[in-house]
């Protein structure tokens, strides 16, 4: 597995070795030994989630607070999707700062997001399978996000405007300013 650090400390680009022949390929995406190994600390992941969507949905931004606070390692089963993480920790020289990575089911490309950051993802393909595990259950009461489109963060999400599909819960997040971190 080739293993890139992104410009956040503890964030990553994985990429897991894809043998092909013939008949199609074979992978092994997660190793739990391989995986702590490879970014140099022990995660302990305990759910997985997966969401199917349509071309122009954005899905963002989403962290939890507190003790209930995720550390997700996410990959796209079917299709292609813009992965956005926005760094949150508040002592961090990059807080407020983004990258995007483009994950599909063509480059295997996984990104493994620490605790303290916000996630999101734009679909670019007609539709995308998306797959994440989470080293924290999810708890309502300590979900907070941010708005996609908030002017300090400049996120190009890849998208026309009058492709954007966004739920009423992602439309009236607050922006990074207002934002309960």
């Amino acid at each position: 597995m080739k293993v890139t650090q992104t410009k956040f400390k503890g964030c990553f680009v994985l990429e897991p070795k894809v043998f092909e022949d013939e008949r199609g390929y074979f992978m092994e995406p997660f190793n739990q030994d391989r995986f702590n190994k490879s970014i140099g600390r022990t995660i302990h992941f305990v759910q997985d989630n997966q969401s199917y969507s349509i071309k122009g949905v954005v899905r963002a931004l989403h962290y939890q607070i507190g003790k209930y606070s995720q550390a997700k390692l996410v990959r796209v089963l079917q299709g292609r999707v813009l992965d956005v993480a926005v760094d949150l920790r508040k002592d961090s020289p990059t807080f407020g700062e983004h990258i995007s990575v483009e994950l599909s089911s063509k480059n295997k490309k996984q990104l493994f997001i620490p605790r303290g950051f916000a996630h999101g993802f734009s679909v670019l393909s007609n539709k995308a399978e998306f797959f994440y595990k989470c080293d924290n259950y999810y708890n309502k009461e300590s979900e907070r996000g941010i708005l996609f489109n908030d002017p300090a963060l400049g996120i190009d999400w890849k998208l026309s405007p009058n492709e954007i599909r966004l739920s009423v819960k992602d439309l009236n997040l607050p922006i990074l300013r207002n934002a309960h971190l």
